[in-house]
C-alpha cells in the first residue's frame, strides 16, 4: 500500500446551506490533515484531495456515514506524496458551469451512462461521435482516438462551440467524456435538451477507464490532465504513447507550464530548455511583458533578457524595472 493517496469523486445531491457545511467540512478535512480542493453547492460535492492512505480511509468512511453522501463513489490514485499544497473547501453557485440561463440538473436530465467497455465499444463505432468535454489544452496532453477536439479554453464555451458546428454531429450517436465524469454529466444533459436523440457518457470519467481491468485505458493516447501538483497521469497500460507536442518546436512532450505573462497565463507543453529559451512566453508580446514571471523568478537583468530576446531574432522592448 502506497504511503500517500489521491481521491477523485462527486455527487450530485442537495446540501442545504453550503457556506455553513463548507467551514465545518474545511475544519474536518484539515484535522485529518488532508490537503485538495472541494468545490461546494446546493447540488452537491466535487473534490479532489490527498493524504495519508489511513487519513483518506477515515475521509471515505467518514463521507460514506453521511446519508447524503452514501453513495459516493471514490476513485483512488496511489502517490508518493502530496498532491496538494494546500486544503481548500469553497462554497459555489454550481459545481461545473455551462454559463446557462435555464441550468441543467443531472439528477433528471442527463446522457445515458456508458461502461469502460461499452464506451471503447463506441469509439471504435465509425458511425458515433466521440466529443471531448474537456479544455483544449486537457486534449492537448491525451485523448482517445478519433475524439473531436473542441476548440475551447473552458468549459462554459463549450455550448456555443456546439452549437456553432452542430451540422457535423447533429444526426449521429454522440458520446462524450471528461475526467472524472462530473462535466458530462451536465454536458450530455444538456445535449439531449438540445435535441440530440442519442446521447451517451463514460461514467466516471477517463480516471475509471484507466483503471478498468478489461479495456486498461486502451484506445487512449497521451496521459491525462489532472489539477493538482501532478499535472499528468497515465491512462494506457496496453500501448501507451505520448502525444503532448512542444508548443515552441513540436517534439514530443508532456510538461506543462504556465506562460510567464500573468495576463495571458496559458498553459503550454514545452520542454525546460525550450521555457528557458522562450522566456516561458507563448508569444513575442508575452516575452518581453513588463510583468513576465520568469524574469524575476530566475532573477534575470535586463541584460540577460535583451540577450536571449534577441537570439531569437525579435526585438527587445527595454523595460526599466
Amino acid at each position: 500500500m502506497s504511503k500517500y493517496q489521491v481521491l477523485l469523486y462527486y455527487l450530485y445531491v442537495p446540501i442545504e446551506d453550503p457556506e455553513q457545511f463548507a467551514a465545518e467540512h474545511l475544519a474536518f478535512c484539515k484535522s485529518l490533515n488532508l490537503k485538495g480542493r472541494i468545490l461546494v453547492a446546493n447540488e452537491g460535492i466535487n473534490g479532489t484531495l490527498s493524504g495519508l492512505t489511513e487519513d483518506t480511509q477515515k475521509y471515505m468512511e467518514h463521507m460514506h456515514a453521511d446519508e447524503r453522501f452514501k453513495d459516493t463513489f471514490f476513485k483512488m490514485d496511489p502517490a508518493e506524496e502530496q498532491s496538494f499544497k494546500k486544503m481548500f473547501v469553497r462554497p459555489r453557485p454550481e459545481l461545473v458551469s455551462l454559463s446557462l440561463e435555464d441550468d441543467i440538473n443531472p439528477l433528471e436530465l442527463t446522457g445515458a451512462y456508458l461502461s469502460p467497455i461499452e464506451f471503447k465499444e463506441a469509439i471504435l463505432d465509425e458511425d458515433t461521435v466521440v466529443i471531448d468535454a474537456r479544455n483544449d489544452y486537457e486534449y492537448d496532453l491525451g485523448h482517445f482516438k478519433g475524439a473531436v477536439r473542441p476548440d475551447i479554453r473552458s468549459f462554459r464555451e463549450l455550448p456555443q462551440w456546439i452549437r456553432d458546428n452542430k451540422e457535423e454531429f447533429m444526426d449521429k450517436r454522440v458520446v462524450t467524456y471528461c475526467t472524472g465524469g462530473i462535466r458530462c454529466e451536465k454536458f450530455s444533459g444538456w445535449l439531449v435538451r438540445e435535441g440530440f436523440k442519442d446521447v451517451g457518457q463514460l461514467h466516471g470519467g477517463i480516471a475509471t477507464y484507466g483503471r478498468d481491468p478489461e479495456v486498461q485505458g486502451e484506445l487512449w493516447d497521451g496521459a491525462m490532465y489532472v489539477f493538482d501538483e501532478r499535472i499528468s497521469v497515465p491512462i494506457n497500460h496496453v500501448n501507451p504513447v505520448v502525444v503532448g507536442r512542444d508548443w515552441f518546436d513540436g517534439t514530443p512532450s508532456e510538461r506543462y507550464v504556465n506562460c510567464g505573462n500573468p495576463e495571458c497565463n496559458r498553459q503550454i507543453l514545452c520542454s525546460e530548455e525550450n521555457e528557458d529559451k522562450y522566456v516561458r512566453g507563448c508569444s513575442h508580446e508575452c516575452r518581453v511583458h513588463d510583468r513576465n514571471r520568469y524574469i524575476d523568478e530566475n532573477n534575470l537583468t535586463n541584460d540577460e533578457w535583451k540577450t536571449r530576446i534577441e537570439a531569437l531574432g525579435e526585438e527587445f522592448i527595454f523595460v526599466v524595472k
